[in-house]
Protein backbone atom coordinates (compact mmCIF):
# COMPACT_ATOMS: atom_id res chain seq x y z
CA UNK A 1 0.00 0.00 0.00
CA UNK A 2 2.98 2.60 1.04
CA UNK A 3 4.93 1.75 -2.05
CA UNK A 4 1.69 2.26 -4.53
CA UNK A 5 0.88 5.86 -2.48
CA UNK A 6 4.82 6.38 -2.91
CA UNK A 7 4.72 5.87 -6.59
CA UNK A 8 1.53 8.18 -7.34
CA UNK A 9 3.37 11.07 -5.48
CA UNK A 10 6.80 11.00 -6.95
CA UNK A 11 4.19 11.37 -10.05
CA UNK A 12 2.25 14.13 -8.99
CA UNK A 13 5.16 15.84 -8.08
CA UNK A 14 7.01 15.43 -11.70
CA UNK A 15 3.88 16.91 -13.03
CA UNK A 16 4.08 19.46 -10.76
CA UNK A 17 7.30 20.52 -11.07
CA UNK A 18 7.11 20.90 -15.12
CA UNK A 19 6.89 24.97 -16.33
CA UNK A 20 3.61 26.78 -17.37
CA UNK A 21 4.13 26.72 -21.12
CA UNK A 22 1.00 29.49 -21.49
CA UNK A 23 2.09 32.34 -20.15
CA UNK A 24 -0.44 35.24 -21.10
CA UNK A 25 1.22 38.50 -22.96
CA UNK A 26 0.23 41.49 -21.62
CA UNK A 27 -1.26 43.95 -24.78
CA UNK A 28 0.46 47.52 -24.35
CA UNK A 29 -1.87 50.32 -26.34
CA UNK A 30 0.82 52.35 -27.75
CA UNK A 31 -1.52 55.19 -27.99
CA UNK A 32 -2.59 55.47 -24.41
CA UNK A 33 0.29 54.27 -22.33
CA UNK A 34 2.54 56.13 -20.31
CA UNK A 35 6.47 56.11 -20.25
CA UNK A 36 6.48 54.00 -17.19
CA UNK A 37 4.10 51.36 -18.42
CA UNK A 38 6.18 51.29 -22.46
CA UNK A 39 9.36 50.32 -20.45
CA UNK A 40 7.71 47.87 -18.31
CA UNK A 41 5.81 46.00 -21.47
CA UNK A 42 8.33 46.37 -23.87
CA UNK A 43 11.57 44.05 -24.26
CA UNK A 44 14.48 46.13 -25.10
CA UNK A 45 12.43 49.58 -24.53
CA UNK A 46 13.82 51.71 -21.50
CA UNK A 47 12.60 54.82 -19.91
CA UNK A 48 14.51 56.96 -22.32
CA UNK A 49 13.23 55.66 -25.10
CA UNK A 50 9.86 54.98 -23.93
CA UNK A 51 10.10 58.92 -23.12
CA UNK A 52 11.25 58.83 -26.46
CA UNK A 53 8.34 57.35 -27.97
CA UNK A 54 5.31 59.28 -25.91
CA UNK A 55 7.02 62.17 -27.20
CA UNK A 56 6.85 61.72 -30.78
CA UNK A 57 2.71 60.67 -29.97
CA UNK A 58 2.53 64.16 -28.96
CA UNK A 59 4.47 65.90 -31.24
CA UNK A 60 2.53 64.15 -34.41
CA UNK A 61 -0.77 62.41 -32.35
CA UNK A 62 -1.51 59.26 -32.30
CA UNK A 63 -0.01 56.14 -34.01
CA UNK A 64 -1.72 54.32 -36.93
CA UNK A 65 0.17 51.10 -36.87
CA UNK A 66 2.43 49.44 -34.99
CA UNK A 67 5.19 49.55 -37.76
CA UNK A 68 4.81 53.49 -37.12
CA UNK A 69 6.73 52.71 -33.96
CA UNK A 70 10.27 52.17 -36.23
CA UNK A 71 10.03 56.36 -36.95
CA UNK A 72 10.81 56.72 -33.44
CA UNK A 73 14.27 57.65 -32.60
CA UNK A 74 16.00 55.02 -31.08
CA UNK A 75 13.20 52.35 -32.20
CA UNK A 76 14.15 50.21 -35.00
CA UNK A 77 12.17 48.14 -36.97
CA UNK A 78 14.04 44.56 -34.99
CA UNK A 79 13.00 46.28 -32.04
CA UNK A 80 9.05 46.79 -33.12
CA UNK A 81 9.35 42.95 -34.24
CA UNK A 82 10.49 41.87 -30.76
CA UNK A 83 7.63 43.32 -29.60
CA UNK A 84 4.84 43.04 -32.41
CA UNK A 85 2.65 40.59 -30.05
CA UNK A 86 2.71 43.07 -26.87
CA UNK A 87 1.39 46.05 -29.08
CA UNK A 88 -2.01 47.08 -29.85
CA UNK A 89 -3.31 50.34 -31.74
CA UNK A 90 -6.47 52.03 -30.16
CA UNK A 91 -7.28 54.87 -31.93
CA UNK A 92 -10.33 57.33 -30.72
Amino acid sequence: MIAVLLAFSTVGLAVEAQPDSTQQIQMLDINSADAAAIAAALDGVGLIKAQEIVAYREMFGSFHSVEELADVKGIGVATVEKNRQRIIVVNK
